[in-house]
């Protein structure tokens, strides 16, 4: 009988954790007769893209070079899907409109569709970042990871507040162009973009840092 990795006991752990926060929203939807929430749904199947694009390009770097049109390709899929992951966090903000009622719930069901979106996202980020150690130093990649946090949070910014996906870079990337250029030309005038997208980077950013400090705690245990 083969045994699993750790990567796929984790994958593993992270499906279940993901039906049960679509078991929570469907015990609201038969409970309350509502499917306020049902986007949650369709948020969290995107966030598990960035995972699979990471671990497709993990698969494919093994063997292949990362610079080629496959690798890169993948790469910016992975990079271009990874703020859907961590955008659940923001869609904490519907708590100010439930009911008193209902808010205890909610909460549960909100902090979950978010607790796995993060994972997924972060899980997906280590992946890269590992990868990335392996081929340049580490102070780059850190760098690069940093970046990336940083992209995310400004895209969260643009999907949160401006309502862009990540569709609309490809059915639109004219008027995300317009949208980010003119943050850029009048920062003055768009002090919300940067507070909250600095609010985010520091969330995400710490929270990475106390994940990867973690795992290499366990990394150390295991050695010695």
């Amino acid at each position: 009988m083969k045994t699993w990795t750790a990567v796929q006991r984790l994958i593993a752990s992270l499906a279940l954790s993901s039906f049960v926060s679509v078991g929570l929203f469907l015990v609201r939807d038969l409970h309350y007769g509502t499917s306020r929430y049902i986007f949650l749904n369709w948020n969290l199947f995107l966030a598990w893209l960035p995972l699979l694009f990471a671990w497709w390009l993990m698969k494919w770097v093994a063997k292949n070079p990362w610079i080629s049109w496959q690798g890169m390709g993948l790469t910016l899929l992975w990079l271009g899907f990874l703020p859907n992951s961590f955008y659940l966090v923001s869609d904490l903000i519907h708590l100010q409109t439930t009911l008193a009622s209902n808010v205890f719930y909610d909460v549960v069901l909100l902090v979950s569709f978010a607790w796995n979106g993060l994972v997924l996202g972060f899980f997906s980020l280590y992946l890269v970042h590992r990868l990335l150690i392996k081929r340049i130093e580490w102070r780059y990649a850190h760098l690069l990871i940093a970046g990336v946090l940083l992209l995310c949070s400004f895209a969260i910014y643009l999907g949160r507040y401006l309502r862009w996906s990540t569709w609309d870079v490809l059915v639109n990337p004219a008027g995300i162009l317009f949208d980010v250029s003119d943050r850029i030309i009048n920062p003055e005038a768009h002090g919300q973009t940067f507070t909250t997208t600095l609010t985010f980077f520091l969330l995400l950013g710490s929270m990475y840092l106390v994940l990867w400090q973690f795992v290499g705690v366990i990394r150390e245990q295991k050695h010695s």
